[in-house]
């Protein structure tokens, strides 16, 4: 029996409506927040009731080091200058190697932001992006 594979040294392949947006080194946001309301039965005062009302998702921020990748989000974003359209994308989490270990298929997506390199001659840095993702969900992966 094999152990199973573990996400260690990961990038993040990112497409929007299988448009290819590239590798991303770095997301944070995937996740999920189930809203509670508590209620107090009168008579009862052993225990609050905990109804859940929604369900609230963060955005998505990926980042990398500027590639020439880079010109496909810019390329994706002035696409929409007639409207924004809500679309679907699939986060890839795979090894160096390629091999996915895990994605996720989000409803609705829209970007929130694109944030470009900050360019200096004085600071020898690796220049980076970020692309913020505003999305209303996972989709289900049967």
């Amino acid at each position: 029996m094999t152990a199973p594979e573990e996400a260690v040294a990961v990038c993040f392949s990112v497409s929007v409506d299988k448009n290819d947006l590239g590798s991303f080194n770095s997301c944070e946001g995937l996740g999920c927040e189930f809203v509670i309301e508590q209620r107090e039965e009168g008579g009862n005062n052993g225990m609050v009731w905990q109804l859940p009302t929604r369900i609230k998702y963060p955005n998505v921020k990926l980042s990398r080091p500027v590639t020439r990748d880079s010109q496909k989000i810019t390329n994706w974003i002035s696409g929409m200058a007639a409207g924004v359209r809500r679309r679907t994308a699939v986060i890839e989490a795979k090894t160096l190697e390629g091999k996915i270990i895990a994605s996720w298929s989000l409803a609705g997506v829209v970007p929130v932001r694109w944030t470009g390199p900050q360019l200096s001659a004085e600071q020898a840095k690796v220049a980076t992006e970020t692309l913020e993702l505003a999305h209303h969900g996972f989709l289900d992966a049967r």
